[in-house]
């Protein structure tokens, strides 16, 4: 059968009409729980035997599986795990991988949570990150590798910086030491790039920005390639290759196959830390993943048309945006993005801290909040917010300096956003 385009599938993957009703958009199946048909098909399901039948919403749901199964699609996937938030996703997609005494090798260009994260929470389960600065530097890939390293990690578009993450290279660093590559994929969305086609083997997002759109709902997804072989080295992965005493023996790698990473995520890691993501949540992702082309198209319009506004402006010292011929990841932005990096751009006043604090305060139609990937445009200060948990040399290795100020293009008018951005320059600089 021919495979649909990426707008088909964006509305119809992982969907049918409601077998009960008939319903055509997907149901809120809004349960905690789901009647066995007997004592058999019980026992099976929580033996890992069954693993069509929803049990408890904790480990799955009928409204989130369409979720997991579109986005699967999308990303040329074999399946994902939705759960609470990307936080939640990030966590749990290098949990599975690493145990205390173990290694993670990291690009320091990240989201401020995704930092927090990797240099002071995982080290409270005695698994130690380092940050490679300069991600497109191979020597410094392998440089920080070790022998109980894990997994290599980054961003495809870093937020707030925008960086461009040389996926290929970095997957091949990554294979040549025997680990996969974890790829945040939240800024440009599946529309705009595909980690797992350029070699990366695992992408998680935040479905709470771009994918889900409209800023109403926090969540998250791990989605597998299906590529990477966990049983090649049996010995390096012992949560998937030796017996589960808490399944009575089962080997993951064993039963599941290339469906073990995932199976284990869901029936170890959610089971047992819970970050569940609502019913509720999974069905307004559908909702803004069936108009993600649409939206994507436009967003990364305005977003080009305030960065060359941007930087033309005497004011402005610098503009951090892929998309402009002068940045330094544009060459990268072309090869891996060739329709656009996103939404996320960020600048540099004349003035600093201060100008920067003026100038966020003066706009009207930029909502001032800590989010991305929202129909509204958004503006906020990351060294005081969103980056304020890291110490100033922390936060320039990611990009972020004092003055830096990120926005988050929506869909307004692009004169109209233009016109308030002009405002906030005016106050700024009085």
């Amino acid at each position: 059968m021919t495979r649909w385009s990426f707008e088909t599938r964006q509305i119809h993957a992982g969907a049918s009409p409601d077998p009960a009703t008939g319903a055509r958009a997907t149901p809120i199946y809004a349960t905690s729980s789901f009647v066995f048909a007997d004592a058999g098909q019980a026992a099976d399901s929580f033996a890992l035997r069954d693993l069509e039948t929803h049990a408890y919403t904790r480990l799955s749901n009928p409204t989130t599986a369409v979720v997991e199964e579109r986005l699967a699609d999308l990303e040329n996937g074999i399946g994902a795990v939705a759960v609470a938030s990307g936080q939640a996703a990030s966590a749990l997609a290098v949990l599975n991988l690493a145990r205390a005494g173990d290694h993670v090798v990291s690009a320091a260009a990240l989201y401020g949570g995704t930092f927090n994260l990797f240099a002071y929470t995982l080290a409270d389960f005695g698994i130690t990150v380092d940050f490679v600065t300069d991600a497109d530097d191979p020597a410094a890939w392998r440089a920080a590798l070790r022998p109980n390293t894990k997994a290599l990690y980054g961003e495809s578009v870093s937020n707030p910086s925008g960086a461009v993450l040389d996926v290929e290279l970095v997957a091949g660093i990554a294979h040549e030491a025997g680990v996969p590559l974890i790829v945040d994929n939240t800024v440009p969305t599946p529309f705009l790039t595909r980690p797992l086609d350029h070699g990366a083997d695992l992408v998680v997002h935040s479905t709470t920005k771009f994918l889900s759109g409209h800023g109403t709902g926090i969540g998250g997804v791990v989605v597998d390639g299906g590529k990477f072989d966990f049983q090649a080295s049996p010995e390096r992965w012992p949560q998937l290759n030796q017996p589960d005493p808490s399944y009575q023996g089962l080997v993951f790698g064993e039963r599941f196959g290339s469906l073990a990473y995932l199976l284990r995520l869901r029936t170890k890691l959610v089971r047992d830390l819970g970050p569940a993501v609502s019913p509720f949540t999974s069905f307004l992702l559908l909702q803004g993943i069936e108009t993600l082309s649409l939206r994507m198209t436009r967003h990364v319009a305005n977003a080009r048309a305030i960065a060359e506004w941007l930087w033309a402006q005497p004011l402005v010292e610098r503009v951090h945006y892929p998309g402009l011929p002068g940045d330094r990841w544009h060459e990268a932005a072309l090869r891996y993005l060739p329709d656009g990096p996103g939404a996320v751009l960020a600048f540099e006043l004349t003035g600093g801290l201060e100008a920067g604090k003026r100038f966020v305060d003066s706009l009207s139609l930029f909502s001032h909040l800590a989010n991305i990937g929202d129909v509204r445009s958004l503006v906020i200060h990351p060294a005081s917010t969103t980056h304020a948990q890291l110490d100033e040399t922390q936060q320039r290795a990611g990009g972020v300096t004092p003055g830096l100020i990120r926005l988050s293009a929506g869909l307004e008018g692009i004169g109209d956003l233009l016109a308030d951005l002009e405002r906030g320059m005016e106050k700024a600089h009085g």
